[in-house]
């Protein structure tokens, strides 16, 4: 199946949450570029420290979201909080609900969501602790591992990739929703 996936990250990403569904979508023969808002590498962080640095494949001046099947966003706090302030960002992912494509978030990833303007009304799930700024934002949230809403897959920390992967995968697959939206 010939799909191509951006990853959207800066420095301070949850690492597992990057590297985990990356893996996941190489292993079902999916392109995969990490992008991000400079070019060269960024930094992950694991367990509360500065961890691996990853390459950057692309900025996000070089694409659009018409390049790729779908879009995945790790958390970590620090990449979402740069991501929400960064408008060619914000612009890259709400593409991506108008083209009724499939997104995937975890943990905080969803901060960058509500800044981009596209959870309202969503059934998701995220952090526990970014719980209430879902809710003020419009969001339906719930406390489950993995919660889909028409082609808009979050999970809500590390415990949960398998099951974010998984459904991650399966979105992927389907293709475009016609009912997802912003």
């Amino acid at each position: 199946m010939d799909k191509r996936i951006a990853i959207l990250a800066t420095n301070g990403f949850e690492e597992s949450e990057l590297k985990s569904p990356k893996e996941a979508m190489e292993a079902e023969g999916f392109k995969v570029d990490i992008v991000s808002e400079e070019s060269g590498t960024i930094k992950a962080w694991a367990d509360g420290n500065w961890s691996n640095e990853y390459t950057v494949d692309k900025t996000l001046d070089q694409v659009n979201s018409k390049q790729y099947n779908a879009l995945v966003l790790p958390g970590g706090v620090i990449n979402p909080d740069k991501l929400r302030r960064n408008e060619d960002a914000l612009v890259f992912v709400r593409d991506f609900f108008k083209e009724k494509k499939p997104v995937a978030a975890i943990c905080h990833a969803p901060w960058t969501l509500i800044s981009a303007d596209v959870v309202k009304g969503r059934k998701m799930t995220s952090f526990n602790s970014i719980k209430d700024d879902l809710v003020n934002a419009g969001a339906n949230w719930v406390d489950e591992e993995v919660v889909v809403d028409e082609g808009f897959v979050t999970s809500r920390n590390p415990d949960d990739l398998p099951a974010f992967n998984s459904k991650l995968v399966e979105e992927i697959k389907e293709g475009k929703h016609e009912l997802q939206h912003a």
